[in-house]
């Protein structure tokens, strides 16, 4: 068995006989049970009045608690507690060798002492039901988490810290003028961004990708001569591997396909969050917007952009296992490419549907439906989702330790057209549907092991 943080197997570990305390170890990886192990502190021959509650409850569960004389006393069958020695005590036998039910012995197995702490608890099975990570744990897989961690609650780091400033009145001032500044005058989300190569590769975001560990497998070069549009797929719940493989340097993007400048784009209200936006901004990351998309591609050779084709609504298919694609009457990024003359690559990512747990929501029930309803009045949908915590496997909001592939398919060439009709429109995205499902055909024995079913096209 191994650890999910550490890494490392997970062995048991011979403990002295005498034991005057319980105390439990769990560790745990997102497919395995915890395991236990029975600790030794030496008993003393001096007993206060706490350590009477545990020689009893020790008692009770067939461990000693005694001083000296009363092991003494044992030794020589002065007792009554239907054992002849400790020995026997031990092993669970009665004063004629015989074992006694209900009994349980000192040396116990991992499930045996599960069971005997259940009971304990009152509820006659494991103790609670959160799985704890280990107390030894590699540093590198700690920053990895730490990582990960901190990118998730960036929005609300960012936001008290703004709300922080505003504290000080003598920055009010200067606080303003940044308002004003990256509300109305700023327009680098509509033009491509303020991308720098250092934010882009700092160490960050190689602890942030190996948490996964997110990676990306090349089929073909794509000559920096002409712009590109990326279609990923699926969304998953929040695009992990997009933001990874176009969004940093972590995965190398920039030493596989030299000389193409990758914009990840998003929706244009992340902008509105004082600092978060200089974050993305940095990043490379710009807004979604059909302005900011023409400015991009027409700005240069080489130029490209990645579309989370799905969006929203795709996210909420987001289950393990499934391939459920929202994109027959996604044509918006198939026209853009065609009036720009832009190759669409396909990339299908492997793994991006596992990280979170999502709660069901099928078509029809009332929790899909308030879904999609608050998706028409805000522009955005919140899946009900869980994953693990910072010191467990189980509970939390942080995405699970699971694989991320992205296949970056081959080019499809378009001619360019200012205004492109529907037919032209529908046969490049069927060459598009051709290629994604090619890649989903060659791939899925080795990075979707565990589908429950096949690539699907839902919507």
């Amino acid at each position: 068995m191994r650890s999910e943080d550490s890494g490392q197997p997970v062995t048991a570990r011979a403990l002295p006989p005498s034991s005057s305390f319980l105390a439990i170890g769990g560790a745990a990886c997102a497919n395995s049970e915890p395991f236990l192990t029975l600790n030794s502190i030496p008993s003393s021959p001096k007993r206060s009045r706490g350590s009477t509650s545990i020689l009893r409850h020790n008692q009770q569960y067939g461990y000693s608690a005694m001083a000296p004389s009363e092991e003494k006393k044992h030794a020589n069958g002065d007792n009554d507690s239907g054992y002849t020695s400790l020995k026997d005590k031990e092993n669970g036998k009665d004063k004629g060798g015989k074992d006694r039910p209900g009994m349980v012995p000192r040396t116990l197995s991992a499930a045996a002492l599960k069971s005997s702490l259940g009971k304990l608890s009152g509820k006659g099975g494991p103790v609670g039901s959160v799985q704890f990570v280990p107390a030894r744990v590699p540093t590198k897989r700690r920053l990895q988490t730490l990582a990960v961690a901190t990118w998730s609650v960036m929005i609300v780091i960012t936001t008290c810290f703004w709300l922080f400033l505003w504290s000080f009145p003598p920055l009010w001032p200067l606080l303003t003028l940044y308002s004003i500044w990256a509300l109305f005058i700023d327009t680098a989300p509509e033009r491509g961004g303020r991308a720098s190569h250092l934010m882009r590769s700092l160490p960050f975001w190689r602890y942030w990708a190996d948490y996964y560990p997110a990676t990306f497998l090349k089929e073909a070069e794509l000559p920096p001569d002409r712009p590109y549009v990326f279609g990923y797929h699926p969304h998953g719940i929040i695009g992990t591997g997009a933001l990874a493989t176009f969004g940093t340097e972590a995965t190398g993007f920039s030493k596989a396909f030299p000389g193409i400048r990758p914009r990840l784009l998003t929706l244009t209200t992340n902008f509105q969050m004082p600092f978060y936006r200089d974050i993305l901004l940095a990043m490379g990351i710009c807004s979604v917007s059909k302005a900011s998309c023409s400015n991009i591609l027409k700005s240069a050779p080489g130029a490209a952009i990645t579309i989370v084709v799905g969006g929203a609504a795709e996210s909420l298919s987001a289950h393990p296992g499934t391939a459920d694609l929202t994109l027959r009457k996604r044509l918006g990024f198939i026209k853009l490419a065609i009036q720009h003359g832009a190759d669409l690559v396909p990339v299908f990512s492997f793994g991006e549907n596992d990280i979170y747990q999502q709660m069901p929501n099928e078509k029809g029930t009332t929790v899909y439906a308030l879904q999609r309803k608050f998706q028409a009045i805000f522009g955005f949908t919140l899946p009900l989702f869980h994953g693990r915590g910072l010191l467990n496997y189980n509970v939390g909001l942080m995405p699970y330790r699971r694989r991320i592939v992205a296949v970056i398919g081959k080019p499809i060439h378009v001619k360019q057209h200012d205004k492109p009709d529907l037919k032209e429109v529908m046969e490049v995205q069927q060459r598009y549907i051709a290629e994604l499902t090619r890649i989903w055909d060659s791939y899925k024995d080795e990075f979707a092991k565990t589908r429950v079913r096949e690539l699907r096209l839902v919507d």
